[in-house]
């Protein structure tokens, strides 16, 4: 792509002549997307390797009454299944 040109008036005497190139941005914007579609790869390949640590276990938030072994809130100061002090 580099030798493509748009020509906006030719050359005078010994002069060059007045051109766009935009055959030289096709293959800068080309080697561009490639090393960055190269480096994305690299990058989500070493994410992949990363280990994922497991969620922590939430806060348990009930707990077993001693006499009657029913599930009872955390807080909760007598049972209300069988009414005793906790």
């Amino acid at each position: 792509f580099k030798d493509l040109a748009l020509t906006l008036s030719p050359g005078i005497v010994e002069g060059k002549a007045v051109t766009i190139k935009y055959g030289l941005f096709l293959n800068t914007v080309f080697d561009f997307l490639i090393v960055a579609f190269c480096i994305f790869m690299v990058v989500k390949g070493m994410n992949s390797l990363k280990k994922t640590e497991p969620a922590p276990a939430p806060a348990p938030t009930e707990k077993k009454c001693p006499q009657c072994l029913m599930l009872i809130p955390i807080e909760a100061k007598r049972c209300g299944h069988c009414t005793s002090n906790i």
